[in-house]
């Protein structure tokens, strides 16, 4: 029974990462980007490639709900609608490609992401068109998960205060985990194997973002920010490493889509 909550990863493993679910809330409600990318990284270390994405979909909607939930009166909802059909779109489209690839190239995919948005900055045309950026990040999220950055960017050229940014670019989020961990559920992969351990993340997830909204004016972004780079292009290395010795020193892959019902 006890073993649903850490879907055999063993409470070790399932104890680290709810501190960083905890983490990465925090960083995102405090900086207004980054945790997920954090908590992508993380998964991806310790995971089974093919739940690494679906896995990551449903924590984060469960985090970036709670961060809704919490700042609703400072959305932008006139903002949604564009955003809601280029979403759907992307979610589409890329579900029907994504069970084609071998988890190592997914592996190899997430590090060479998180490496782009620690040292590159989304394509400045995701500023200017809701329904595009809708498209593009849904459409990359069903490879690769963590699509905060080009979201942000497109909230960012809203030119909106601190706390309509945060809660806009959650409002859009969740809907885009929503849409992606319902078009899991239609590929097939078996969340129920995974419900306790993501239960766990979530409300860690809801913790993480009360305790930023506290601790928010206490922190020193630019030394936080230099920090965490660290992290995330040392995480990113591991999985570029792990996902080319998957691919050309292992004799099997495995789908993304694994673990099906």
């Amino acid at each position: 029974m006890m073993e649903m909550w850490h879907a055999g990863l063993g409470w070790p493993t399932a104890s680290a990462l709810l501190a960083v679910s905890f983490a990465s809330s925090f960083i995102t409600i405090a900086f207004g980007i980054g945790g997920g990318a954090v908590m992508l990284a993380v998964l991806a270390t310790l995971l089974p490639a093919a739940a690494i994405v679906p896995v990551h979909g449903l924590v984060q909607l469960g985090s970036n709900a709670g961060r809704a939930a919490i700042m609703t009166r400072y959305m932008r909802f006139d903002l949604l609608g564009p955003f809601a059909i280029g979403a759907l779109i992307g979610i589409v489209l890329g579900g029907s490609l994504v069970v084609q690839l071998e988890a190592g190239w997914i592996q190899i995919g997430v590090g060479l992401f998180i490496l782009w948005s620690v040292i590159a900055k989304p394509p400045a045309f995701l500023k200017r068109s809701g329904v595009v950026t809708g498209v593009f990040s849904s459409f990359l999220t069903m490879f690769f998960g963590g699509t905060g950055p080009f979201v942000a960017t497109y909230v960012k050229a809203q030119d909106l205060d601190r706390h309509a940014h945060v809660a806009t670019h959650a409002m859009f989020m969740t809907l885009q985990h929503l849409l992606k961990t319902v078009a899991f559920g239609i590929l097939g992969f078996a969340f129920s194997i995974w419900a306790g351990l993501i239960i766990l993340l979530i409300v860690a997830g809801v913790l993480g973002t009360l305790a930023g909204r506290v601790m928010l004016a206490k922190i020193d972004d630019r030394r936080f920010r230099i920090v965490l780079n660290v992290i995330l292009t040392l995480l990113a290395a591991r999985l570029i490493y792990a996902g080319a010795v998957d691919i050309f020193f292992t004799d099997t892959a495995q789908l993304p889509t694994g673990g099906r019902d």
